[in-house]
């Protein structure tokens, strides 16, 4: 618990990863919003980007892709300026957008974002992503 004083942002995630897993998507939503904004103010650019990815993700968990969109949005916008993001970083930032837009009836643009994190985890050698991407592609020519 000594991070969780130095980094209260931490400690936000890691309650919000435990609401999380237990269904409580609310409670998750609130810690990673908390904890989004803390990084904001402190300008740390990655923070912000992985819990705003993952504040998206609860959003779309919950049946709430109108609140899902915004910060799926500005992660995938700040993964793009980051000349030093992984592979696997981008390409799981990615995917929930994917889902997002595929929820959302956006058939082609899902299609170009499931495409982009297929080769995203190739190029990282994550065979379970790009299996999965195949799954989603797969079920979008159909």
């Amino acid at each position: 618990m000594a991070d969780d004083a130095a980094d209260p942002g931490q400690a936000l995630v890691e309650r919000g990863r435990i609401a999380r897993g237990e269904g409580r998507l609310d409670e998750a939503a609130a810690h990673y919003r908390a904890a989004a904004e803390l990084a904001r103010r402190d300008s740390d650019w990655r923070k912000l980007a992985h819990r705003l990815r993952h504040l998206g993700e609860i959003e779309l968990e919950a049946g709430r892709a109108d609140r899902a969109a915004l910060p799926l949005e500005e992660a995938l916008a700040l993964r793009r300026t980051d000349s030093e993001v992984s592979a696997l970083e981008l390409a799981n930032t990615l995917r929930p957008l994917a889902m997002l837009r595929e929820a959302l009836g956006e058939r082609e643009a899902a299609r170009r974002l499931w495409a982009e994190a297929r080769a995203l985890y190739a190029e990282a050698g994550i065979a379970a992503g790009v299996a999965g991407c195949d799954r989603r592609l797969t079920g979008l020519a159909s």
